[in-house]
């Protein structure tokens, strides 16, 4: 008896090649509102971590000015390699790290508002990480 191997999605199909399993329409349409909106928070939280003068965040923060630089400039590439790969269909593979990254980043900001304050200014870090958490998983599949 003769046994027949159906390859599952995502698997190999036997040539070594994994196959790239497709999102319903509905799926894709709703990763990309939630990647357009992340992008723009995160163009607007790094740009303005840019703009304001080292002193000036580090009074408002307990962390250096330096490190917010450093995380602004990380939330703006984060939010560019949440759309500028899907858009150019150019290395598509860089969307899960960047969404990835921002997970990073949001867990950062969930300790910092804990340590600095009440647990409810947590939330909202909390909800953003795991919405780039979704399009990391999502999008890498």
């Amino acid at each position: 008896m003769t046994s027949i191997r159906i390859p599952l999605p995502g698997a190999d199909a036997g040539f070594g090649v994994r196959r790239a399993s497709r999102l319903s329409r509905k799926a894709n349409v709703t990763l990309w509102v939630i990647q357009a909106i992340l992008a723009g928070l995160f163009l607007f939280a790094g740009g303005f971590k840019l703009v304001v003068p080292v002193a000036t965040l580090a009074v408002q923060s307990h962390m250096s000015g330096e490190f917010l630089k450093f995380i602004g400039v990380a939330e703006t590439l984060g939010a560019l390699g949440l759309v500028l790969p899907g858009i150019t269909r150019v290395h598509t593979e860089l969307t899960p790290l960047a969404a990835a990254g921002l997970v990073i980043i949001m867990i950062g900001a969930v300790i910092v508002t804990l340590i600095q304050g009440p647990a409810a200014g947590a939330m909202v870090p909390a909800i953003v990480g795991c919405l780039c958490a979704i399009v990391a998983r999502r999008r890498s599949i």
